[in-house]
């Protein structure tokens, strides 16, 4: 059987006017996904739970004005994913100095961040590919580089999102989803997503021995720090609010997880691996989160305050989603101890990650075993 085509329907405008599309991807397992051309955002993520019963797992905003002021909900960001500290690097003896978007680091790219930016789409058979072309000197970043991101929606219900980039001159990238997760789904309306729980319940595994603590300004301070005996080990699924109530000077300091995890190596060089496994135990949903990346950046909505509302009045809160982010290392350009994110002529970058969920198939999460069955 083939993959349908997405179905394309208007979306109303981004804040230049230009129109804003959605495409609607469904799978035969009852997963539906549904993708804006404007910052490649996530807008829906419509998933069973255990009973069957469907609802979005992720945060959504009601226009595309409201997603350019958000956090970036769902969004596709880059150049560089996450921070690059001092807002400068160093490359081929070159200093670039970029614009600092966030005390004094620069955020996901810097202020006009590919979430800002209206995306080409390609409808394929069970998939959608967005295209973007960020030209030489774009928020610093030497070299023109150009952006393919597919996502796709096996029959299983997996949604799986590849990157691929070129380049003309050598230049630094980090490509990453931010959605924000809830799998408890949305509570009624008018009422805060606290409702639904929150994720204080959500069980979570990382599949990481280590992670960076950072400054107070959140860059790496240095080489990773075991996770074993602090708030930050995960190896064990357990509840999120566990780690977030925790008198952790690294917890408090980011009123909660903002966190890179630094992943166990892959089996082989170009398979995606387990990353995270993400499980609500009221709804029954399951994640799973694999990834050819070496990190996986947690952040559990420390500074949502209630200021942005869903579809139907839904007001947004602290701690009312964790964003899963696979991605290349923060401040990697100014870490030469760091996996390398340097991307050269002729050389093309490829990152996979997948979003599983396995509760539909009755499949446990690879390697779920004793201690860590959800």
């Amino acid at each position: 059987m083939h993959a349908p085509v997405p179905h394309r329907s208007p979306f109303g405008h981004a804040p230049d006017g230009r129109p804003v599309e959605c495409w609607r991807l469904e799978s035969a397992a009852g997963v539906a996904a549904e993708i804006l051309t404007y910052g490649g955002v996530l807008h829906a993520l419509h998933v069973p739970d255990a009973a069957g019963r469907r609802t979005s797992v992720v945060l959504s905003l009601p226009d595309a004005p409201a997603y350019a002021a958000s956090p970036y909900f769902g969004a596709l960001v880059g150049r560089y994913a996450n921070r690059i500290g001092g807002a400068r690097f160093l490359l081929d003896g070159s200093l670039h100095r970029l614009p600092a978007n966030d005390r004094g680091y620069t955020l996901h790219g810097g202020p006009g961040d590919f979430h800002h930016r209206l995306w080409r789409a390609e409808p394929l058979p069970g998939a959608l590919r967005l295209t973007l072309h960020s030209p030489d000197g774009d928020m610093g970043f030497p070299g023109a580089l150009d952006v393919n991101a597919t996502y796709a929606l096996g029959g299983d219900g997996t949604l799986a999102l590849t990157f691929e980039a070129r380049t003309d001159r050598a230049t630094v990238v980090n490509l990453t989803n931010h959605a924000y997760f809830n799998l408890a789904g949305p509570p009624p309306a008018g009422e805060p997503q606290q409702a639904s729980g929150g994720i204080l319940r959500h069980m979570l595994r990382i599949d990481a021995d280590g992670f960076l603590p950072v400054s107070a300004e959140s860059i790496p301070w240095g080489p990773e720090e075991r996770v074993a005996g602090t708030p930050f080990d995960f190896t064990a699924a357990r509840p999120l609010g566990d780690g977030l109530r925790a008198p952790d000077p690294q917890v408090k300091a980011a009123d909660g997880y903002d966190h890179c995890w630094m992943l166990r190596a892959p089996a082989g060089p170009a398979a995606p691996r387990t990353a995270a496994v993400l499980h609500d135990p009221g709804s029954g949903r399951t994640m799973e989160v694999r990834t050819t990346e070496p990190g996986i950046q947690v952040h559990t909505a420390n500074r949502l305050d209630g200021s942005l509302t869903g579809p139907g009045g839904r007001r947004y809160g602290r701690h009312d989603a964790v964003c899963l982010e696979t991605q290349h290392l923060p401040d990697s350009p100014n870490r030469p101890d760091y996996p390398s994110t340097v991307l050269r002529p002729g050389e093309v970058l490829r990152s996979r990650t997948e979003f599983g969920f396995p509760h539909l198939t009755g499949a446990p999460p690879a390697g779920d075993g004793a201690g860590t069955r959800l």
